[in-house]
């Protein structure tokens, strides 16, 4: 039975071409990241499917990415009880993601530090001088799509 199951994961992973990183999901239902309206912002926390373009991840060890919602707008990406992390090359790949979306504030001390680990230059780090409402996806799940 065991050996079966291992087989139909084997065929689920291979037919999918994805990596999976925290708990298991799959692409059904999942909403295109452009749908999710930066208008949430100030909403209650909601769980979330969504599925788009990655832009930036953490290129210190991949503990957080931004995702495109459009209208320069971004969903910032963090991952559950920090349990797991996402490869630091993963920018552009199409990735699904499952977690609770919700609004922060996020302060400039810690805005800079999301522009270091980003790799952003000293004079971009300085220029941050003002704290930043966006949206924030904590992610159980993440599908990583390969192209």
């Amino acid at each position: 039975m065991v050996n079966k199951l291992i087989f139909l994961f084997s065929i689920c992973s291979i037919s999918l071409n994805a990596q999976q990183y925290g708990v298991q999901i799959t692409p059904e239902n999942a909403v295109d990241a452009m749908e999710v309206n930066a208008k949430l912002v100030g909403q209650d926390a909601q769980m979330v499917k969504v599925k788009g373009v990655i832009q930036e991840v953490c290129q210190v060890k991949g503990c957080w990415l931004t995702m495109d919602i459009g209208n320069d707008a971004s969903i910032r990406v963090t991952f559950k009880d920090y349990g797991f992390f996402v490869p630091t090359d993963c920018s552009g790949k199409t990735a699904i993601l499952q977690g609770q979306l919700s609004t922060e504030t996020l302060n400039v001390a810690t805005l800079q530090h999301l522009a270091r680990d980003a790799g952003k230059s000293e004079a971009e780090i300085a220029s941050i001088t003002e704290p930043l409402q966006e949206l924030v996806l904590v992610a159980d799940g993440v599908l990583l799509l390969q192209q």
